[in-house]
């Protein structure tokens, strides 16, 4: 069998062969060649009526005499039938073992006809498959970076404006988009009991509660009010508080373990495309959770 557009006549022969006895029943080989061929609808044309080999015979036929609809098919059956290695059907009716032995020399000899085209053949498949999935990373790359750009142009636009209120109201729906573009499940503001939380996403199968700042330096007040908020919450709740324009030196307390902090620079950082979002909360909260630190520059992470 060679790498061109003719089936060698020794493959078909030996593909028809193997086809009439790995399967003892009809019902089962015409289920088979079911499963196998994509334009299946043949199967059901062809006259079972008669022996196992005269209907393969038929199939095989009309297949390579319609190669411009069948070829894919053909090589669909040279793969399925050259990977078959379940000759369990056969027990029932094989005292002496002699149905599954010439079964097994039937595949086998298929797979010597055709050893050196199928390596090929899947070869070929297997780098079509990585160039896909090559095209498909480069694709989805450019589009995070076009999206990521939008996102930027906005934060840009939100830090020159001067009423701090709708900068806030603007922060919160910019940090849900940017959740959003990382799959990250975001919720938006909502209240509990007269609280006021930001917002809520999903990592890792673990709840987080957000809150964002953008007016000054979060203080140790700040950092415990909100500490105090995650902690009445749900045991394994996480907090995240992102404030651009960082803490104050005397915020952070080792009394804060239920939180990890963001700042202005982690969200350029993310933004720019030199971390992920996933990433960045992924190390942030291994480093929280190895050394107590629950505040640190990306650069120390």
């Amino acid at each position: 069998m060679t790498n061109d557009k003719k089936f060698s006549a020794n493959a078909i022969l030996a593909l028809k062969e193997a086809l009439s006895v790995i399967y003892w029943k009809k019902e089962h080989l015409q289920d088979f060649i079911k499963l196998t061929l994509e334009n299946n609808a043949i199967v059901a044309t062809l006259n079972w009526n008669v022996t196992k080999r005269e209907s393969v015979n038929e199939l095989i036929s009309r297949m390579l005499n319609r190669q411009d609809i069948f070829r894919d098919d053909l090589m669909n059956l040279f793969l399925a039938v050259t990977d078959f290695d379940d000759f369990g059907n056969l027990a029932f009716w094989d005292e002496d073992g002699s149905k599954t032995k010439k079964a097994k020399e039937a595949v086998n000899r298929l797979r010597a006809q055709t050893k050196g085209y199928i390596e090929r053949t899947k070869e070929q498949d297997e780098a079509r498959k990585r160039k896909l999935e090559s095209d498909k990373k480069i694709l989805e790359k450019k589009s995070l970076n076009e999206e990521l750009s939008v996102l930027k142009n906005r934060f840009d636009a939100i830090a020159t404006n001067t009423n701090f209120q709708k900068r806030g109201f603007e922060l919160e729906k910019f940090l849900y988009d940017l959740f959003l573009l990382y799959d990250l499940e975001p919720k938006g503001s909502f209240k509990i009991f007269g609280e006021q939380i930001d917002g809520a996403f999903t990592f890792q199968s673990t709840d987080y509660l957000l809150e964002a700042k953008w007016k000054s330096q979060v203080n140790a007040g700040d950092l415990a009010i909100f500490c105090q908020k995650v902690e009445t919450k749900f045991k394994t709740a996480v907090g995240l508080l992102i404030t651009i324009d960082g803490v104050t030196p005397q915020a952070i307390s080792p009394h804060f373990k239920s939180i990890i902090i963001m700042d202005g620079f982690d969200i350029v950082s993310i933004l720019e495309g030199r971390i992920s979002l996933p990433d960045l909360l992924f190390r942030k909260r291994r480093k929280a959770i190895e050394t107590g630190e629950i505040y640190l520059n990306i650069h120390s992470l």
